[in-house]
């Protein structure tokens, strides 16, 4: 097969230099600065039956927890719903193994506050002090504070099966109730009923009295999880759950046409190279992979050993 017009060899490995005028234009999904909601929402397609679960989800007030292979397009639907309901850019709260509650409610820099009133020779702070100078509310946090009737937040907690054991019980009193107490505002009393917090995304400050935090509208709140494990009962009884399937032969043409437009003259084919690959097991493959591939090959053709390594599966079981 080909290696493609002289001019795709950026680089030549001879150790011999040669600059280029410019980089080539990059892939629309790799263009940076970010080119932001509508660019990611408009190009996301979802099956319609999945359509009437997010639905479902939107009218109870209910968490959404998405499962589904790895490029199924799990986070990108927050985007999507905020997008298509003029919700704004979600917040976004991404779970790692030492992800705790707290980390989405707020944080409270108790170090900083002590070291702007100069302690070490000067007097303590004042129990009056701009304490909410010090205090922000995490991405949980902001879309309860935050949420309104009439524009609820779309909050993103990505990959929730990552963080600690402990989280989707801790998680529980918060989604059913819709709120939480902030210890640190609430020893304040009668002295300061209220304070003004910082909020998640540079969104300038909220209020809270006596503590407090309670939603007025429950914001859209869309988790994900990769299934790496399993959820107790009792959260699960609090979400409703889809289970996103990989895009079948004729939703990844919506999805190539949407970055892409018409892809090229391989793309037909490299579709198809993709689902016989993906379909009969021989590779796990993401829908990006196909996106890169398309965009990579479409202009020179099908680059047999180039292209093994760009549909490469991403399931460590799999033979490479």
């Amino acid at each position: 097969m080909t290696d493609g017009p002289s001019d795709w060899q950026l680089y030549r490995g001879d150790g011999e230099p040669h600059p280029v005028p410019s980089m080539p234009e990059p892939p629309p999904w790799r263009r940076f600065p970010a080119q932001g909601l509508e660019r990611r929402a408009r190009t996301y397609r979802i099956a319609p039956d999945d359509v009437r679960i997010v639905n479902a989800a939107l009218h109870l007030r209910r968490p959404l927890l998405v499962t589904g292979p790895p490029g199924t397009g799990k986070s990108s639907l927050a985007y999507s719903i905020a997008h298509e309901l003029g919700l704004g850019e979600p917040l976004r709260w991404d779970v790692n193994s030492r992800t705790v509650l707290a980390d989405g409610l707020y944080r409270y820099d108790a170090v900083g506050r002590l070291r702007d009133a100069g302690l070490g020779g000067a007097a303590a702070p004042d129990v009056e002090s701009d304490i909410g100078g010090y205090l922000q509310l995490g991405p949980l946090g902001t879309a309860l504070a935050t949420s309104r009737p009439d524009r609820p937040r779309v909050l993103l907690v990505d990959e929730l099966d990552k963080g600690d054991t402990d989280l989707p019980n801790d998680l529980l009193v918060v989604l059913e109730e819709g709120q939480f107490r902030i210890p640190e505002l609430a020893r304040l009393g009668e002295r300061r009923p209220e304070v003004d917090v910082m909020v998640e995304g540079g969104g300038g400050r909220h209020t809270i009295r006596h503590g407090l935090v309670r939603c007025a509208e429950f914001p859209v709140v869309v988790l994900t999880s990769n299934g790496e494990r399993d959820f107790p009962p009792a959260f699960l009884r609090r979400c409703l759950r889809l289970d996103l399937k990989p895009p079948t032969g004729d939703q990844l043409r919506e999805i190539v046409r949407a970055h892409l437009g018409d892809g090229g003259p391989h793309t037909e084919a490299l579709i198809e190279r993709f689902l016989a690959r993906r379909d009969t097991g021989q590779a796990v493959l993401a829908t990006d992979q196909l996106l890169n591939a398309v965009h990579l090959l479409s202009g020179t053709g099908p680059d047999d050993r180039l292209l093994d390594e760009v549909l490469r599966s991403i399931d460590a079981g799999q033979p490479q």
